[in-house]
């Protein structure tokens, strides 16, 4: 398969997701063309691939991508002349686990920031009226009345904030930008001296919503000035440039705070989701250091996590060795055994066939 000449990148440039997707794409230096979506737009999307989400890759021979993890994967395949994954098998799959601990654990924080806050929830709600919603026939005030209801109830109520749990939600930004700035003071990416897949899995949310929105833009500057450095310099990034770095054969020692994140809280929080999923229970409860959530359950998010399992599942002995030699609580963590076919079916899948599992949306 060969390059079109310019990719249709259809999505918002507030969008969690597609300010990922357009990091890799301009790091890698894959030509593109931002689309910038309205209902219209979304809805023609969804049409095509069968897959209400943002963003979405149209390719001028007709072909459409889906999903920042597998279009990615479709990436490096396609282009494996400037990789992003470690050759290391250990660290490749940590920064396996760190993509999927990017996209799934900061959605609620990133969320939350952007529509709890009057100052930002005001700025947000304005731009979408202009901009997503620019071809509903309905009034200014009344588009922006709507898309601020909207997402408060779909991001806020029903994603489990409540007055109860707000700080909690705060602090696991809070957390995790500060683990983040143990590393990056001391090195220019997550994983060492190059960008991996661990840097755009954390870049979504740390990109289009903390740095941008802000509330959590304060926060960033004053708590963790080297984390607001590596937003602007993953954006004006050339992976070319670091041809001749090597990747990281082990994880540095201050990887270690962000590991416990991922060992103490998402894990756990990824398997009561799956419980529920193959239960067939549509909430859940997940206990964050003493507070209580109650939580939708995500088919999606289980099947990133029965990928994960299954990926662990299958790393060689001498590998998981090693990565218990580093963090001893991640293989307990992640001891669960597959049983379900599902992880093996969709791993399976030919990396040119996008995936048809609907994640989030903006």
């Amino acid at each position: 398969m060969t390059m079109p000449e310019i990719l249709k990148v259809h999505g918002l440039d507030l969008s969690y997701f597609t300010g990922k997707l357009e990091a890799y794409l301009r790091n890698k230096q894959i030509p593109y063309e931002l689309i910038e979506m309205d209902t219209g737009d979304f809805k023609r999307c969804g049409k095509a691939t069968g897959v209400a989400q943002m963003p979405q890759v149209e390719w001028a021979n007709g072909q459409w991508l889906s999903d920042t993890t597998l279009i990615i994967e479709f990436f490096e395949n396609l282009l494996p002349q400037t990789p992003i994954m470690p050759p290391h098998a250990a660290m490749h799959f940590i920064a396996q686990l760190l993509e999927d601990f990017g996209d799934e654990w900061l959605w609620r924080p990133a969320l939350y920031y952007r529509w709890a806050h009057a100052q930002d929830a005001r700025l947000m709600s304005h731009r979408l009226a202009n901009g997503m919603m620019r071809d509903v026939p309905l009034p200014w005030f009344a588009r922006r009345w709507a898309i601020l209801n909207r997402q408060r109830f779909h991001f806020l109520w029903m994603d489990g904030v409540r007055p109860n749990t707000a700080k909690r939600v705060q602090a696991h930004y809070i957390e995790t930008l500060d683990a983040l700035e143990q590393i990056l003071n001391r090195q220019p990416f997550i994983l060492g001296q190059r960008p991996t897949l661990a840097d755009y899995g954390l870049y979504g949310s740390m990109f289009r919503h903390f740095f941008c929105d802000p509330t959590p833009a304060q926060i960033m500057r004053t708590r963790a000035p080297a984390v607001h450095e590596w937003v602007a310099r993953m954006w004006n990034t050339r992976i070319a440039d670091y041809s001749n770095a090597e990747f990281q054969a082990a994880p540095a020692d201050n990887l270690e705070p962000l590991i416990n994140i991922v060992c103490s809280e998402f894990i756990p929080y990824m398997q009561a989701n799956e419980q529920a999923i193959e239960e067939q229970r549509r909430h859940f409860e997940f206990n964050s250091k003493g507070t209580l959530f109650k939580l939708p359950a995500q088919r999606y998010r289980a099947w990133r996590y029965q990928r994960l399992r299954f990926r662990y599942a299958v790393l060689p002995s001498i590998v998981k060795a090693e990565l218990g030699t580093y963090f001893p609580e991640l293989g307990t963590a992640l001891f669960k055994p597959v049983t379900s076919p599902i992880a093996a079916r969709i791993e399976s899948l030919p990396i040119t066939n996008p995936a048809t599992m609907t994640s989030r949306t903006w």
